[in-house]
């Protein structure tokens, strides 16, 4: 999904990323190799737009933890439990103006 986003040139949009329903087998250290992949995507003075991730309650603990150190944004960027809230949150005026246009 990351090739998909840096390929495509939608890194500056806002972006919900809804694993709600999803379940994993992704060991610590596969979760830790996709938290260094997204903060080297920071490198490069690539505009980055605002994510709401949205991950299973029983695992919000774990991954919010994980994601949240291993991500350190230079965009608005909050994990949720509920599609609903990530929702609002990227509709606030604040986090509305903080997304960038395509990347050029």
């Amino acid at each position: 999904m990351l090739d998909i986003l840096v390929s495509s040139k939608a890194l500056g949009y806002r972006k919900l990323f809804d694993a709600s329903d999803a379940d994993t087998r992704m060991t610590a250290f596969e979760i830790l190799n996709i938290g260094v992949r997204m903060r080297s995507l920071h490198a490069g003075g690539r505009a980055l737009g605002a994510l709401a991730v949205v991950i299973p309650g029983e695992k919000f603990q774990l991954l919010s933890r994980v994601l949240g150190i291993l991500a350190t944004p230079r965009r608005p960027m909050r994990i949720f439990n509920k599609t609903d809230q990530a929702r609002r949150w990227l509709e606030k005026a604040a986090v509305r103006a903080s997304a960038r246009t395509l990347d050029r």
